[in-house]
Formats: structure tokens, sequence, C-alpha cells
């Protein structure tokens, strides 16, 4: 039997961990999230709900992941029994359906990096904008062939043992990320106006608080910290033996965190700046932001950086996903990394091509109000991923909570009463969290 692979320090862990959790999410999703919810009425839940909640959901499914030694549906039979096997096989199935619209996304991401490389990156009419994101997702050859090298450079990476592919992506991407992020908040924050955007994002304003802001946090909170789907458990199983997991847990939540406030840093005070609609929605990135860069002295530099933090936090999430199937494959059906990367990137192009086709020839073609890309998106969004995080706190906080227990302490002496609220959080307090979510998600 071939032995496991591992990650080969902790540091390497922690940063690949923190770019599954990165992704996209901290600079598209994270910023206009915030401008359509009151901005600090958004972000300061968010914090305390990451900080708290999102800490112990991503802790249970990384030790379930160290205690299983396997992908999701062998740790799912190890700890569980068969009866929670269905449970990994939903989690692997959500890996490939989320994947199939991310890519998408993720083809989007180099289509606009390659027009900030040849300068077409700087357009100030948002007419002009829109049509331009129209023509690149809308384009069937475009948004088909840019997903087809998202995916493949993907599955280059993930071919390679963890500790050769992931492990050394993150150790660039990262750092790279971080360094690119800051290079854009400190040109944004010496913008004229830009202390308007500080503001909106966190001065304390009681009266902007709504029961929509705080659902939103919570769904963002779940989102951001890539819980439910089993890649954090995948990620888990790597860990060496004896690895101290709180500690590297509550870094993971540390630069995920960050990120995402960084990520707003990036944009608001240049669309305060320019006076720009911080309300604009998902298209604040695609179409907003290329306005502010064509009004900045070279803003082709700040392009070219923005979209490359784009491009690698994309990349930095795909790869943990498309690793979620490939240890289905390698763990449970003995395939070798190279073929089960292949395979499950051609499963993923398959169903992901009717995600591009959405933007195109299929924006028409609907099911009950939904094209295929809102129906990848929808039924892991709001059906698979918050009742894989529930089972995730199930079977952590009742049905094997004392060896968990032991797991999660591993390397640090737990006073009781800490053990004792982790597990109320855990088993009360998460599980409420995923309800809510699923509901309004639902609603």
């Amino acid at each position: 039997m071939t032995q496991r692979a591992t990650w080969a320090s902790k540091a390497g862990f922690v940063l690949a961990s923190a770019g599954a959790a990165v992704g996209l999410g901290a600079i598209w999703k994270f910023p206009w999230l915030a401008g359509s919810n009151g901005g600090s009425a958004f972000v300061l839940p968010y914090v305390l709900l990451s900080l708290t909640l999102g800490f112990v959901f991503l802790t249970a499914e990384i030790t379930l992941g160290y205690m299983g030694r396997g992908s999701i549906v062998t740790t799912m039979r190890k700890l569980g029994g068969p009866r929670w096997v269905p449970v990994g096989y939903m989690g692997v199935a959500t890996g490939l359906l989320v994947l199939a619209f991310y890519s998408a996304i993720g083809g989007w991401t180099i289509a606009y990096l390659v027009d900030a490389l040849i300068g077409r990156g700087l357009v100030a009419d948002q007419a002009q904008l829109g049509a331009r994101f129209a023509a690149v997702s809308g384009n069937p050859t475009l948004a088909i062939g840019y997903q087809a090298l998202f995916l493949a450079l993907t599955a280059g990476i993930v071919a390679l043992r963890v500790n050769k592919g992931i492990e050394r992506l993150s150790r660039v991407l990262m750092p790279a990320l971080f360094i690119l992020m800051l290079i854009l908040i400190v040109r944004g924050l010496t913008l004229p106006g830009a202390g308007r955007g500080l503001a909106y994002l966190f001065a304390f304003r009681p009266e902007a608080f709504t029961r929509e802001s705080l659902y939103a946090a919570l769904g963002f909170t779940f989102f951001s910290l890539c819980v439910g789907c089993g890649c954090m458990m995948t990620y888990g199983s790597y860990l060496p033996q004896g690895s101290r997991i709180l500690r590297s847990c509550a870094e993971i939540v540390g630069l995920t965190t960050l990120a995402s406030i960084l990520g707003a840093l990036m944009v608001m005070p240049s669309v305060f700046a320019f006076g720009l609609d911080p309300a604009a929605g998902p298209g604040l990135t695609f179409v907003t932001m290329p306005a502010v860069f064509a009004q900045l002295p070279a803003g082709g530099f700040f392009a070219v950086a923005f979209y490359a933090c784009l491009a690698f936090a994309a990349l930095t999430s795909s790869v943990s996903l498309l690793e979620l199937d490939v240890a289905f494959l390698v763990d449970e059906k003995g395939f070798g990394r190279v073929s089960a990367s292949g395979l499950c990137a051609a499963a993923v192009m398959a169903a992901g091509i009717f995600c591009s086709l959405s933007f195109g020839p299929l924006a028409d073609s609907k099911f009950l109000g939904r094209n295929p890309f809102e129906w990848c998106d929808f039924l892991t969004s709001n059906l698979s991923l918050p009742l894989g995080g529930l089972a995730v706190a199930l079977l952590a906080g009742v049905f094997c909570w004392p060896a968990f227990r032991r797991a999660v302490a591993t390397g640090s002496n737990l006073p009781e009463g800490w053990c004792r609220l982790f597990r109320v959080l855990l088993t009360v307090a998460c599980p409420v969290l995923v309800i809510a979510v699923l509901v309004t998600g639902l609603a």
C-alpha cells in the first residue's frame, strides 16, 4: 500500500488551506456583499462570526480529516460507519458541481488578466465595460476556451504530490497575493475621498444593521472558510501525526478574515474616491473596477495587479476543490494522481461547459427560472454545503466526541471549560448557523 502523502511543513498546510478558503470570495464576493449590505453592518458581524463560529466549524472539519486519514468518503466510513457514507458522496458531488461553475468564473479572471496585460483593461465608460463582460462571458469560444485553460492549470498542479504541487503553489501564490493586495490598497487609500470608503466599511452605525445584512454575514462566514463539502477535511487528512491542529486552524481563520478585509480595502476606497456605486453587486469587480483603473496614473499596472490577484485567488481555491475529488478516486478506487486529476478535470469540464454557455447560447434555457450556472450555484450554496456542514458538526460534536476531543487537543493542554464551550458551539450554535443559511437560502 502506498504511504499517504503529508504536508512538508506546517506553513505549507496553513498557506494552502488559507488559499482554499480565500479564493474569489475575498476579492470578488466580499466587496460586493459589503457594498450591497451597508458596509460595516455586514463587515463587523462577519469578523465576529468568522473568529468564533467559523473557527469552530473549520477546526471540526480539519480535525475529522486528520482522524480519518483519507478522502471525505473514507473518513465518513471510518468515523461514522456505513450510514455516513452517503454524506461523503454528497461532498464529492458538491466539489464537482462547485468547480463546474467556479471554473467558468476562473476563466473570466484569466480573460481579464490577458486584457490587462495587452492594454485593453482601461475603459472608463460603464456601457463599454458591460459590453466587454458580455463579450467574454457570452462568447462560447472565449468562455469555454478560458475555462478549459483554467481547469488545465488546476489539474496540472493537483496531479503532483500534495507537497510538490499544492503546497509549492501556495507558498508562492499566497504571499504574492497579499503583496499585490497591499500595493493596490496603498494606492487606493491615497486617493482624495478614500476616507469615505473606510468609514463606510468600519464606522459603527447601529441604524445600518438589518436582518438581511446579518444573514448575509452568516452565509459568507460559511462560504469564506470553504467548509461543508470536504475540501478542508481532505487537507486535514494530509497532516502528519502529532500536528497542533488548533493553532493551525486559528492561523487559517486569521489569514482568511484578513484577506476578506483587504479585499474590501482594495476596492471600496477607490469606488468612493471616484463616486461610483458601492452597491453595484456582483459586477463590482468586472464592471466597476476597470473604470477606476482608467482614471488612475499608471492604471495599466494596477489593472494587471488586480486581475493577477483574482486569478491567483481563483486558482488556490480550485486546486482544493479538485483535490477533494482526486483524493476520492485515489483512496477509494485506487487511481494514480495523474489519471485521477485528468478524469476529474474532464468530468468538471463536461458539466462546466453548460455553466459557461449559461451566459451565451443557454442564457434563456431555464428550468424553474434558473439556467445551468444558477442551478449549480443554488444546489451547492443553499443545499449541499449547509447540509454537509451540519453533518460535520454532528459527527464531530455528538457521534465521535471523545475521540475528536483527544485529536483536537493534540499538542495542547486544553482546560475542561474550553472543551465544554467548544462542544456547545459545535452542537448548538453551529447547527443554528447552518439552518439559518439553509432556510434563508431556500427562501
